[in-house]
């Protein structure tokens, strides 16, 4: 059932400019969620060509023989990569600071800017270097993307908005894989990431649009709003952010390797046609609009734990299904996992905006971003070190995902907030004039 609003928390909220999820504010803010999901995807959408045309194939039966580069070579570039999105912590903190606005333009610009300069790396890794000064801008994009979508809504509203951000990502995520299946022998990888240059100038069109959420506006009138350094968090919300932090980590055990060797198994190991996997991508994304829409409706209507709980769970099934070895499996376990993924994303994002105030929102969102790089760091070393010992992914899987499954039990140690406000569940802001 949900907790009544007070009459405190019911003026408050009379009192913000609010929208819907569909409103333009929230449009262009999943915009800036598309171009950012484009920049970020294609590392992953085309490794298997940066790994041959950067390595060396050769006739074997070994990973470095079929791929160009070692399972190890390639965790470790990834997770260079990965970690280097720890940068995006003191990114999103500052973004409590200075506002939501200015901080998400800036990082999603110089961020794609950076993806583009990737396409000329003369090896494999200065690709690495020159894709990791980029990674955490467009992770903080990611954060402050779910961040000011909530905040711009009611309760109403703040599932779908979530849910709008998260297929704004996985549109322009999908647009960088099925770009690459199709085109990947006329563009390589080096014509993918120059392809960042669109979503780049797009961004900048849809700028005029994006607006500073309201909420944060009344938070940084108020006289007591804390100076955020390096994501800091005050003791009152410490047991919540390292509840969320062991979820992050172990989600990205799965999810980072998972992700981030899929083409490469698709194209490299199992050898897959590419417009299979541009089928497989365009259906994933259909999967994934129905999953958004459910994972919506149950975070609003059975609540945010366990819609999240199961969707964890489903995520590490799926991800072992996908590296099981055979073509159907790969395309199977990959559309289960969007669609376990879109279950996810509605529950956790608004479960991550409301149980923070708004005052330290966008750093505790910090956190579950560093929490996740962390997870997905060891995640793609121990995959791509297990993978090297038996070449061949299946036992990399198991091994890496299934364990970190049992973490979604960790949902339950936090409280339910579906239906409310957070005017309701910090009442302190309420009374901020």
């Amino acid at each position: 059932m949900t907790a009544p609003q007070s009459d405190e928390s019911r003026d408050a909220l009379s009192s913000l400019a609010l929208h819907r999820w569909s409103d333009r504010a929230v449009v262009a803010i999943a915009i800036t969620a598309l171009a950012s999901g484009f920049g970020q995807f294609g590392v992953v959408a085309a490794l298997g060509d940066v790994s041959t045309q950067l390595g060396h194939v050769a006739a074997g039966g070994t990973i470095a023989d079929k791929v160009g580069l070692s399972g190890t070579s390639l965790g470790i570039g990834l997770a260079i990569i990965r970690l280097a999105s720890l940068g995006s912590l003191p990114l999103i903190g500052i973004a409590d600071r200075l506002g939501r606005r200015r901080v998400i333009l800036v990082v999603t610009i110089v961020g794609l800017a950076l993806t583009v300069v990737a396409a000329a790396s003369p090896g494999y890794w200065w690709f690495v270097a020159i894709f990791a000064f980029g990674r955490p801008l467009l992770s903080a994009t990611n954060a402050l993307a779910e961040v000011m979508a909530a905040e711009e809504t009611s309760s109403r509203d703040r599932a779908a908005a979530v849910a709008f951000i998260a297929a704004g990502y996985g549109v322009g995520a999908g647009l960088s894989a099925i770009v690459h299946s199709l085109a990947s022998g006329a563009l390589g990888f080096r014509g993918i990431f120059a392809l960042a240059i669109l979503p780049l100038a797009l961004v900048f069109s849809v700028r005029g649009w994006i607006q500073e959420p309201s909420r944060f506006m009344v938070a940084e009138a108020a006289a007591d709003h804390p100076m955020p350094v390096l994501g800091a968090i005050g003791p009152r919300y410490r047991k919540r952010v390292l509840v969320l932090a062991v979820i992050a980590f172990a989600l990205s055990i799965i999810t980072g390797p998972a992700n981030s060797f899929l083409f490469l198994c698709a194209q490299d190991v199992v050898h897959q046609s590419g417009y299979v996997t541009a089928l497989m991508v365009a259906a994933a994304g259909a999967v994934g609009l129905v999953g958004l829409l459910c994972g919506r409706w149950l975070a609003d209507r059975i609540g945010r734990r366990p819609t999240s709980t199961v969707a964890m769970v489903a995520i590490g099934l799926s991800g072992a299904l996908a590296y099981s070895g055979s073509r159907p499996a790969l395309v199977a376990g990959y559309i289960l996992g969007v669609l376990s993924g879109s279950l996810l994303a509605p529950a956790v994002g608004s479960l991550l905006t409301e149980l923070f105030p708004t005052s330290v929102r966008a750093s505790a969102t910090g956190w579950w971003v560093t929490a996740g790089v962390l997870g997905a760091v060891g995640g793609l070393v121990v995959f791509g070190a297990v993978a090297d010992v038996g070449n061949r992914f299946a036992a990399a899987a198991d091994i890496t995902f299934l364990p970190a499954t049992a973490a979604a039990a960790l949902f339950w140690l936090l409280p339910e907030t579906r239906g409310r406000e957070p005017e309701s569940l910090w009442p302190e802001e309420a009374r901020r004039p």
